[in-house]
């Protein structure tokens, strides 16, 4: 763990560091964060604690590890009475000695008792009782130092950023699981399979001159490919990772008119589109998120598609198109009273819908302006006939009035959303998915690497061609736990945090 630390732990500044850990002025309690090697002695220099049952409370040098302490911070006066808790490296967050104080949410509470711990950091250093000096910590720094001080790698350490972005239970699992080194061991399992094969290929390499062959071509091959099919699973799981993390994209998309804007201001209960008469009206896609059944789903209001020689509007359209092709899943609106559309519309979706990957909603809309309930079923059949010429699989077909029965509009559309969001949810289950734009990037560069050993292997080419892009391979790998990593690449992905994390 001791080398590990000092490996990773090079060129950075290991200060005394301090931030808020909350929103200041968010709720009643705001908490203050330290570490570094002197701030229990820091935090001890401004914390009195109070007696309890007749006996005075030991101070924080003194104190337990894990416990709670009630006393004041004061200068000339009273400025806050509050708890107090010391973590003793390396049993701490960070790994080194870290200290909180759970004070009252006051923005003045807060930056007062903060410039009085950088104040009296000064005063320590210049008598020589502590070492460094105290500081404001930089976004993501107390997570960084955990890293660093080899308290996780850095797969999980990313996961923290995600699990505080979490909005819903599937995005809450993929991140717990990461954060607890789910997918760190697969890659750990996998960069290990990878060495051993590079060991014997380097092996080979310093008894070339005997013509030694230590790494068989054809196991070398089996369990290369074996190690191919594993990385590329975890590289494809991206495409519903990211879907997963960040909201499931789905277009509403329709010819003019047909009620898309309507049936997103229902869904979102506010005002978010302008509803007009006038064709035309969405120019634009508008866009919001809402969490259905435990799902996080990314609504996308897109331009009606109509002939138009109107430039904005065709780049309206255009986008709509663009939109379609991007989400998950696609909200295909028609106009009851317009049955002469349906072929054409459902036509164009069929023409670009990738069945595979995208699921299909079909909303009839205005069925109130139909003459009977008799027509309302003839229109279903209709466009279940429609859908079955162009061997388009809707998840549902809706035949409703959104002007006339909102509630009901909204609560059977989100039921069927429901009901993609639990199939989303039930595959995350027990298995690991990508999230991060990074590690994936580094999975696809992995199979390259394989991929050219692959052909090496085919040309019989030497065997530190082999052994070169395997072991580039295994770097690839490292990197996503931090294995192999450059300061600028560790300072970009920890400014991304909060500061107090």
């Amino acid at each position: 763990m001791g080398k590990k630390k000092a490996s990773k732990a090079t060129d950075y500044n290991f200060d005394n560091i301090v931030a808020p850990a909350t929103a200041v002025g968010a709720g009643a309690i705001g908490i203050i964060r330290l570490s570094g090697a002197d701030v229990i002695t820091i935090a001890d220099a401004i914390f009195t604690p109070y007696q309890h049952s007749g006996k005075k409370s030991a101070n924080l040098k003194g104190s337990d590890s894990y416990k709670l302490i009630f006393g004041k911070i004061a200068d000339s006066v009273l400025i806050d009475e509050c708890l107090a808790a010391v973590f003793r490296a390396p049993n701490s967050y960070t790994g080194e000695n870290s200290v909180e104080f759970y004070t009252h949410a006051s923005s003045y509470i807060m930056e007062k008792v903060q410039r009085m711990l950088l104040d009296i950091s000064t005063r320590l250093l210049k008598d020589g009782k502590i070492s460094s000096p105290l500081r404001m910590a930089q976004a993501g720094e107390f997570t960084q130092r955990a890293f660093l001080n080899g308290k996780m790698d850095l797969a999980q350490a990313e996961a923290v950023a995600d699990l505080i972005a979490s909005e819903t239970e599937s995005s809450h699992s993929i991140a717990m699981n990461q954060m607890r080194g789910g997918f760190s061991k697969e890659l750990r399992d996998l960069r290990q399979s990878l060495l051993s094969l590079c060991s014997l290929l380097e092996l080979e390499l310093d008894f070339s001159e005997e013509d030694v062959e230590f790494a068989d071509r054809q196991k070398l091959t089996s369990l290369l490919t074996t190690t191919y099919i594993k990385i590329k699973d975890l590289a494809d799981s991206f495409a519903l990772g990211n879907v997963i993390k960040n909201g499931i994209p789905v277009a509403i998309v329709g010819a003019v008119n047909t009620g898309k804007s309507t049936l997103l201001n229902l869904i979102l209960g506010e005002e978010r589109a302008i509803v007009s008469p006038i064709q035309g009206t969405t120019r634009d896609t508008v866009e919001d998120n809402i969490n259905i059944g435990g799902t996080l789903f990314r609504f996308i209001d897109t331009a009606g598609i109509r002939n138009t020689t109107e430039t904005i509007e065709m780049m309206g359209i255009e986008r709509t198109w663009q939109k379609l092709k991007e989400s998950t899943v696609i909200i295909l609106m028609l106009d009851a009273t317009r049955e002469a559309s349906f072929s054409p519309s459902l036509s164009s979706i069929a023409e670009k819908i990738d069945t595979k990957r995208q699921q299909l909603i079909i909303i009839a809309n205005k069925t109130d302006k139909l003459a009977s309930a008799n027509c309302v079923q003839t229109l279903e059949k209709t466009i279940k006939n429609c859908c079955k010429a162009l061997e388009l699989k809707p998840k549902s077909i809706i035949a409703t009035s959104l002007k006339k029965n909102p509630t009901e509009s909204k609560v059977r559309t989100e039921s069927v959303l429901s009901e993609i969001g639990k199939s989303f949810s039930s595959d995350i289950q027990g298995k690991t998915y990508v999230t991060n734009l990074r590690h994936y990037q580094a999975l696809r560069d992995a199979q390259s690497s394989i991929e050219r050993v692959f052909a090496a292997l085919d040309a019989n080419l030497p065997t530190d061609l082999l052994a070169q892009d395997l072991r580039q391979a295994t770097d690839d790998l490292g990197s996503i736990i931090g294995e192999i990593s450059s300061k600028d690449v560790l300072n970009n992905i920890f400014a991304n945090f909060c500061i107090g994390k």
